[in-house]
């Protein structure tokens, strides 16, 4: 399995990013895809996800300015991120599940500062 993270960087507050994750090893529309933040010195979290039917679940701190898609024909999930705050700042990691079957790829940092 590989999840290959990308789109993160440095943003001004008010900005926005979108990232990506590309899946590849596993079946895609089947896997509920996720994304999950871990800030420095605090633990993993996560932020959204979304099922194989389509259901989103959104942490409520992003409710509102953050949006999970997913294209299957892409294998790839998306994040858009708007009005992004300094408390956003944090490695994003992109993540897979099926079952009791948890995949992890590399992460992408996402720094939101003036």
């Amino acid at each position: 399995v590989q999840l290959q993270a990308s789109g993160g960087g440095l943003v001004q507050p008010g900005g926005s990013l979108r990232l990506s994750c590309a899946a590849s090893g596993i079946i895609f529309s089947i896997h509920t895809m996720g994304w999950y933040r871990q800030a420095p010195g605090k633990q993993r979290e996560l932020v959204a996800d979304i099922t194989s039917g389509g259901s989103t679940n959104y942490v409520d701190s992003v409710k509102g300015r953050f949006t999970i898609s997913r294209d299957n024909a892409k294998n790839t999930v998306y994040l858009q991120m708007s009005s992004l705050k300094p408390e956003d700042t944090a490695v994003y990691y992109c993540n897979a599940v099926l079952g009791v079957k948890s995949s992890w790829g590399q992460g992408t940092q996402v720094t939101v500062s003036s």
